[in-house]
């Protein structure tokens, strides 16, 4: 399978959820993990809001090393590890737009004041199919 065959498996796959688990680190290096609903954009970036008063804004402010874990569903997940940046004004209208989208239900959160919105850019993504044949793919970014 070539690269570009492999990367749209795995968009599609990520593509396919609008809930993941969000793995952050505290800033006493204790692991930390939550559920969160995202929107992918085309660039394997992940869009995803929090409150300012939950520990994982706390920890994304301190340490930008984030992993995810899309899926399971079918014995198929992708494994994700990238670094996380709060979205400033010039891009949050635009990261807002592409989240709704994805993520209807959750327009109700949008005006909420005590709110961050977050980017995380792709470092490594395994897709893992553990179903016969068990079938891996790694995509490694700059």
């Amino acid at each position: 399978m070539t690269t570009t065959e492999q990367k749209k498996l795995i968009f599609d796959f990520i593509r396919r959820y609008s809930t993941a688990v969000l793995a952050t680190v505290s800033p006493e290096t204790k692991s930390e993990a939550a559920i969160i609903t995202f929107a992918i954009t085309d660039n394997f970036e992940v869009i995803f809001q929090t409150f300012i008063l939950y520990r994982k804004y706390r920890n994304l402010r301190n340490n930008p090393s984030v992993a995810f874990v899309f899926g399971w569903d079918e014995k198929i997940t992708a494994q994700y590890e990238g670094l996380a940046y709060e979205i400033k004004e010039d891009d949050l209208m635009q990261s807002k737009e592409l989240y709704f989208a994805q993520n209807p239900a959750t327009l109700k959160w949008d005006e909420v004041s005590d709110a961050a919105w977050f980017k995380v850019s792709p470092k490594w993504i395994r897709y893992l199919d553990n179903t016969e044949p068990r079938t891996t793919h790694e995509i490694t970014f700059p």
